[in-house]
Order: structure tokens, then sequence, then C-alpha cells
């Protein structure tokens, strides 16, 4: 099990809060981030290490 932080980035572009996680691998942890989606974007860190950047979710009207 690995540490993860799923930082929300607002679309100004400031962290406007984080969500810790526990998760088996990097696939977990993203799929897990990609639900914490809305009105801005989300990186993915563990420890150091970027895992990804998740952009802001679009919709289609």
């Amino acid at each position: 099990m690995a540490e993860y932080r799923a930082y929300l980035v607002s679309v100004d572009g400031h962290i406007v809060g984080f969500e810790p996680m526990v998760c088996v691998n990097d696939e977990e942890a993203i799929e897990r981030a990609g639900r914490l989606l809305e009105g801005g974007s989300i990186e993915l860190w563990s420890g150091a290490r970027l895992v990804i950047r998740l952009p802001e979710a679009t919709t289609s009207k």
C-alpha cells in the first residue's frame, strides 16, 4: 500500500485542498482521484513524485 495526496487545484491555479489516500498502486489512486474532479483539476502525488495531473472535467451540453 502506498500513500498519495490528491491536491484540488482551482481554475485559477491555486491549491484549495487535498485528499489523502492509501492505495494499492498508481492505477487505483488515479481512478479514485478522478472521482474528485469538479470545477478545477487534480494533481496526484505520492511523496515527492508527481503521478499525474488530471484536467478539469468537461461536460457536454
